[in-house]
């Protein structure tokens, strides 16, 4: 099993961070660029990989009450992942994304998995500050 983990700061409140990570229309628009979700019947969804051109059935499961998203691969086992949401000082939050792959052959690798993680942070952070800059404006 190989695990990657990353960390962001965010200026805005946790709720506001959750409920921008957590919603299934809008996962496109953080989410590593080549990797789109559609909803099947939630918590089921299917995930589909542009770098494979294949799709996969998995599960994604949102938890408010922790501020956590939870996914993963349902037939196979070979990947699971989260995002946990943290308030801090002054009204900002922590963010964490985590993944884990338990079958080799899905684990694109540190360099990858490492851009991809940050890149969804960066996206995360700024389409955050976009809902929170129109609510304020």
């Amino acid at each position: 099993m190989t695990e990657y983990e990353r960390s962001r700061t965010m200026p805005a409140q946790p709720e506001h961070v959750f409920d921008q990570a957590a919603a299934l229309d809008r996962l496109d628009s953080w989410l590593p660029d080549a990797v789109h979700v559609e909803a099947d019947d939630p918590p089921a969804v299917t995930v589909h990989e542009d770098r494979t051109d294949e799709d996969t059935a998995a599960l994604l499961r949102a938890r408010p009450e922790q501020m956590r998203l939870e996914w993963g691969t349902r037939d196979d086992g070979a990947y699971a992942g989260w995002l946990q949401v943290a308030g801090i000082d002054s009204g900002a939050s922590e963010v964490t994304l985590h993944l884990s792959f338990f079958d080799e052959r899905h684990d694109p690798g540190e360099t990858r998995v490492g851009e991809a993680l940050d890149g969804s942070l960066a996206r995360l952070e700024e389409q955050v500050r976009l809902r929170v800059d129109n609510a304020a404006g």
